[in-house]
């Protein structure tokens, strides 16, 4: 870690624009093979505990929660926190509806590594360096944007890029988020249904954040990547309902595609579409059920759920269009739209990213499932959740094939983000939820899949990371169970796992080169949501 502060002398002269940094490359072998399991962390009422690693490997905070913004604005103050309250609840305190305890946590969230030159903040004398961390904030109002500097001093640590779009309007909370190197710009999600949507910002302090959704429609838009065409993939998460004595929720999410008439400007709009899975048993589209007097539990119990996550069995794919449309198109409902293609739900995927040195023929996202160890579509019906592939002949391709990588059980669900470490592995991280964690006793882990192996003979993948609980987010458990108007979360969440070598350039995409963690410039992030929101780097013990 490279903490050195810089100056650079002010008087005559300029900054030039946003440079990218060159790619630098590594032969040796990434070691993920070497990773073993260490045990889950129990969740014991009142206990705060750390996290676990793999032996020979060790994780530093590069940020937290509590890390004043160099650049505050309003409400927004800090890294992790709103100003509307103490950070933790002072004594005596009593939460009540309207009357919060503490500050609300801003949850930063899906982190994207770069390598920039050129980059500006609030300090016109300072050199803010070359290696950052941007994410947006999942939680609270007004939405932000922030910038860890990795390379700079305590108080040039985090930077506020953006609160409003250009047109003056707040942001919103973010799930998500990339970088566009063809537009060298960031792009950021919004899992807010009819509010949500995918927004475009610079990466320097005072960005330009501009709100397009007119071309890419409104959604619980989470996980978004882009291919080497400049087409974005986009995974939703749109919780379906619960049917009553299922405990289980309909299959509700879609994934979308959108193929822009200009890769270097998203603006001037392009089509939307969104995958179909054909049914093994009808030849016919798998879409969406609702829950009502002729099918009282919608499609969660019906044969092609259960044949979409039976081991072995492979769909025929196609994408569908839903929308064409330019600069001057208004929002849209991508999700009502899916449906009325015949676009094929799921069970709340969240994440997705491209299998790297295949030329990017391969598509893994995670399926998050119900969290709920009362779910009756635990087991066959795809309640635990798991990882799907997608293959196709290229990523512009219009058929292809999915089929299920992994099924989740109790011990492993509620996955979430997924980053591939090098070409044959992959890591996903739970988001199982303060209610699983009690059901199950455990809270969430990280876990590394091997591409090579059968997990549909009981190999199970190895948990690398078992997340424990920070003090603050044992408070807030506590806080949350009470209920009285609470408005943050419990148990910490592992959140924003993230392997790059920064490379800004469209060699940069992840999924064109294969990562080597530890070596060259190839590092990893996560965060550990809610409690005290630290953003940690994992490398060698």
């Amino acid at each position: 870690m490279n903490h050195v502060t810089r100056r650079v002398a002010t008087a005559g002269v300029a900054l030039g624009a946003v440079v990218a940094l060159g790619a630098t490359s590594a032969s040796a072998a990434s070691g993920v093979d070497g990773w073993a399991s260490v045990p889950a962390v129990a969740k014991a009422a009142g206990t705060a505990a750390p996290n676990a690693l793999s032996p020979g490997l060790a994780e530093h905070a590069v940020a937290q929660g509590s890390n004043k913004l160099e650049n505050p604005a309003g409400e927004v103050q800090y890294y992790g926190y709103h100003a509307d309250g103490p950070m933790l609840p002072q004594p005596g305190a009593v939460q009540s509806p309207g009357h919060n305890v503490e500050a609300t946590k801003t949850e930063p969230d899906k982190n994207t590594y770069l390598r920039l030159r050129g980059l500006h903040g609030a300090d016109a004398g300072y050199d803010y360096g070359t290696h950052f961390l941007f994410q947006g904030h999942e939680r609270g109002g007004p939405g932000y944007i922030s910038r860890v500097n990795l390379d700079a001093d305590a108080a040039h640590r985090v930077t506020l890029l953006a609160t409003k779009t250009t047109d003056g309007t707040e942001l919103p909370a973010f799930d998500g988020s990339t970088w566009n190197p063809f537009a060298k710009k960031l792009l950021l999600t919004a899992e807010n249904g009819a509010d949500g949507g995918v927004w475009q910002s610079d990466p320097d302090v005072g960005a330009k954040a501009q709100d397009i959704s007119n071309v890419l429609g409104r959604g619980s838009y989470e996980g978004i990547q882009i291919d080497p065409a400049g087409n974005l993939w986009i995974v939703e998460d749109a919780s379906g309902d619960v049917p009553s004595g299922t405990g289980a929720r309909l299959p509700n999410s879609f994934v979308y595609r959108f193929v822009p008439k200009d890769k270097s400007d998203l603006s001037k709009g392009g089509t939307l579409q969104a995958l179909q899975v054909i049914s093994r048993r009808s030849g016919q589209p798998i879409t969406f059920t609702p829950a009502d007097a002729s099918h009282p539990t919608g499609a969660i119990f019906s044969d092609d759920t259960k044949d979409l996550h039976t081991y072995g069995t492979v769909f025929d794919t196609r994408w569908v269009t839903l929308h064409q449309g330019d600069a001057s198109s208004t929002p849209f409902d991508a999700n009502a739209l899916a449906k009325a293609a015949k676009a094929t739900p799921f069970k709340r995927p969240e994440n997705g990213v491209f299998r790297p040195g295949v030329d990017f023929r391969e598509f893994f996202f995670t399926e998050t499932g119900d969290t709920n160890a009362s779910s009756k579509a635990n087991g066959a019906y795809g309640g635990w959740g798991g990882i799907y592939k997608l293959t196709q002949s290229g990523p512009a391709a219009d058929q292809g094939k999915l089929t299920i990588f992994f099924n989740g059980d109790q011990a492993h669900t509620g996955l979430d983000n997924i980053s591939f470490l090098d070409r044959d592995h992959v890591a996903a991280v739970e988001d199982a939820g303060d209610s699983l964690h009690t059901q199950r006793g455990l809270l969430d882990s990280a876990y590394l899949f091997g591409l090579n192996a059968d997990y549909a003979k009981g190999r199970q993948p190895v948990r690398f990371l078992a997340e424990g609980r920070d003090p603050s987010a044992t408070v807030d458990s506590a806080l949350s169970a009470q209920g009285n108007g609470f408005q943050n979360d419990g148990d910490n969440e592992i959140t924003g796992i993230h392997t790059s070598d920064g490379d800004p350039t469209v060699a940069g995409l992840l999924g064109v080169k294969n990562p080597h963690p530890f070596h060259g410039d190839w590092r990893i992030f996560w965060t550990q949501q809610h409690g005290d929101n630290t953003t940690w780097e994992i490398t060698r013990g």
